[in-house]
């Protein structure tokens, strides 16, 4: 369970937001919403102490991130996994070895074991035959799925994903989804997307936070979202809706 209590970020004397508080409950699959420049990624920073607050908590199972050792907290990092907004994938080295890093790092794996484990991620993402593959002739739809890859290597509890479907066309957007799905299913992941995409938060989400006016200005389930009439959401929707 992850439990944001009284979050307060600033950068000098830009206020980020305050007061930020909700819950994710295991299995959960949690969208953060807001305009651009909102901190939403800020926040996403914070769910595994990338960044430190101003001030409040962020607790896993109990336990404040901010409190930990840092042999605690390198341990508790190893439950996260991550999908930067661009792949963040290492363009010297194949995609194979992408999605491998993590074992060669963090585990003591024998090389078939390595292999075995890089070979079932890709073919969670449906990219069996790219492990050859240069970085460098990955679309930017397999550059995410990848990076997905790379996320589940370790095997976490909790999975973060920085706007996993921004600059791609409708229909991979639509397989990310898909894949945020399918993860949240199949390996019982606790999920939280950062996404100014409507399309995707009606699709994969079963909780929203609503981030606006430097502060939580709402927080519910895709179902109450549905029938909200606070003013600021429902222009942010309606705005997204028209985009579409």
């Amino acid at each position: 369970m992850i439990e944001v209590q009284n979050l307060k970020k600033s950068f000098g004397d830009n206020l980020v937001w305050e007061d930020v508080s909700f819950s994710i409950d295991d299995g959960e699959t949690t969208a953060i919403i807001g305009k651009s420049g909102t901190g939403k990624s800020v926040l996403l920073k914070h769910m595994n102490a990338l960044m430190y607050p101003d001030s409040g908590s962020i607790k896993i199972d109990g336990e404040c991130l901010f409190e930990l050792s840092y042999s605690e907290l390198r341990k508790t990092r190893q439950q996260f996994g991550i999908l930067f907004q661009g792949g963040a994938l290492f363009d010297s080295i194949s995609t194979f070895e992408n999605v491998a890093f993590p074992l060669r790092y963090f585990t003591d794996l024998k090389e078939e074991e390595i292999e075995h484990e890089v070979n079932e991620a890709l073919r969670m993402v449906n990219l069996e035959a790219a492990g050859k593959k240069s970085t460098a002739e990955l679309s930017g739809g397999m550059r995410k799925r990848v990076g997905l890859a790379r996320a589940i290597i370790l095997k976490p509890r909790y999975l973060l994903y920085d706007e996993p479907t921004s600059g791609l066309d409708p229909e991979t957007s639509d397989e990310i989804n898909d894949l945020i799905l399918e993860m949240a299913n199949t390996l019982d992941i606790t999920s939280v997307v950062i996404t100014h995409d409507m399309h995707s938060v009606l699709r994969i989400a079963e909780k929203v936070v609503f981030i606006d006016e430097q502060k939580l200005s709402w927080f519910g389930t895709l179902a109450e979202m549905k029938e909200s009439d606070h003013p600021p959401l429902v222009d942010f929707i309606t705005a997204s809706e028209y985009q579409i």
